[in-house]
């Protein structure tokens, strides 16, 4: 039986889950799925402009679990944009902080602090 996943920090969830090229109805897409903490990861490196071990511990996780993240949220978006796809965001596992904690308060461990742009 594979190890549970473990759960990863995110600031919030989007609200928007589609996108679309324009003009095409969005029931005749080829569509591809990013998860919550791939949209996250995207955040924090490529908008808030974070190194990867800052982001990694900004959502709790191993910079190379990090990295494996941004990866693949990376590869899907130029898919999507190079072959004209269809973008839904849904599913991952993940947890919402609701105000600012400390990591320990999540894993037991780290000395650093959840930013997420609140307080």
């Amino acid at each position: 039986m594979p190890r549970p996943r473990k759960y990863r920090m995110i600031a919030s969830e989007f609200g928007i889950s589609f996108f679309g090229p324009k003009g095409i109805p969005m029931h005749e897409l080829e569509m591809t799925a990013l998860s919550h903490e791939e949209v996250e990861a995207l955040r924090l490196t490529d908008l808030e402009g974070l190194y990867q071990e800052e982001a990694a511990q900004e959502m709790g996780v191993s910079r190379a679990t990090f990295g494996r993240i941004l990866d693949g949220a990376r590869k899907k978006l130029t898919d999507a944009l190079i072959n004209g796809k269809g973008i839904q965001v849904k599913g991952g596992a993940y947890s919402i902080a609701d105000r600012p904690v400390s990591c320990r308060y999540w894993h037991g461990r780290g000395r650093h602090g959840w930013r997420g742009g609140r307080g």
